[in-house]
């Protein structure tokens, strides 16, 4: 059986753009740093210069600015809000791939899954399932072929997962669900078989994901340190891998608070491998390396 393909036009290139002057100052430095902590709480340190004129040198060019005094100015302006938006997008960090620290999915396969369906073999209760920083949508379309992968073909219908980033910028990527071959490092051939479209001409070397597994993942903006957030029930799995190391203590402490609200009692939360709960106040037990569990009622 052949994998599916699929013909999509590709996006024209937005042309040449004139030159930026790309030195920042201590005093644009500081406002950006400060700027940017205040809307994402993101905890960019003294060193992240680099980063920052990097990240945003294109973006100069391409609005015709001649500095980042000019730039700064801008995001102070009226019409700086949309701008902001555009900021943090750059600035967010999105690295990611398919089928990223396996021992979740381990975790999931063998102890989750066979608990959660021998609690719920009576119920009609759905498995609710949240990637908390999707990026460009890896991680919950993941979540979402481990999942179709591993539940019986009855269970097939009774589980959900909401996928949330606050870069709107990636979320119009994840949507779409298209992935350059060497994207798919780590996902089997027969996977690809299965989940995946082939893209052909203009689109050779490219993937889709089948829609019937887009369908089971809803993409939503959102920053995880305003809420009250979008949803109506709580979730019994939420991943939120590799976004904590960004924040200061208090926002940690803040950011666990609101997830665990979000957790069923019984539920879990995976965090990242380089991450851990250990320095901040919170009411999680420690299952494994990287998995909390907040305790039944």
């Amino acid at each position: 059986m052949k994998t599916t393909t699929f013909f999509r036009s590709k996006s024209p290139g937005t042309g040449a753009v004139p030159p930026a002057n790309t030195t920042l100052d201590n005093e644009d430095f500081q406002f950006l740093r400060e700027l940017i902590y205040e809307r994402s709480r993101i905890n960019l340190g003294p060193d992240k210069r680099v980063l920052i004129t990097s990240r945003l040198a294109k973006r100069l060019r391409e609005l015709r600015l001649d500095g980042y005094a000019e730039y700064c100015a801008l995001l102070r302006s009226p019409a700086g809000e949309k701008e902001l938006t555009f900021l943090i997008d750059r600035i967010s960090t999105n690295h990611t791939h398919f089928f990223r620290e396996l021992k979740h999915f381990e975790f999931l396969e063998h102890k989750f899954l066979p608990a959660w369906r021998a609690n719920h073999a009576t119920r009609s209760e759905a498995l609710r399932v949240w990637s908390a920083a999707s990026s460009t949508g890896e991680e919950p379309y993941t979540i979402a072929i481990h999942l179709a992968e591993h539940l019986a073909a009855a269970e097939e219908g009774a589980w959900q997962i909401e996928a949330t980033d606050i870069s709107t910028r990636v979320l119009a990527l994840a949507r779409h669900g298209v992935y350059p071959e060497e994207k798919l490092t780590g996902v089997s051939a027969e996977q690809v078989r299965r989940h995946f479209q082939k893209g052909v001409g203009d689109r050779a070397g490219e993937f889709r994901v089948k829609a019937g597994l887009r369908e089971r993942v809803r993409f939503q903006h959102l920053n995880l340190l305003q809420p009250p957030y979008p949803f109506k029930q709580p979730f019994h799995v939420i991943f939120c891998r590799n976004v904590m190391i960004y924040f200061d203590r208090p926002t940690q402490e803040a950011l666990v608070a609101s997830l665990t609200d979000w957790l069923v009692p019984g539920g879990h939360l995976l965090v990242g491998h380089s991450e851990s709960l250990g320095n901040i106040k919170h009411g999680l037990k420690l299952v494994q390396p990287a998995v909390y569990l907040k305790p039944p009622a």
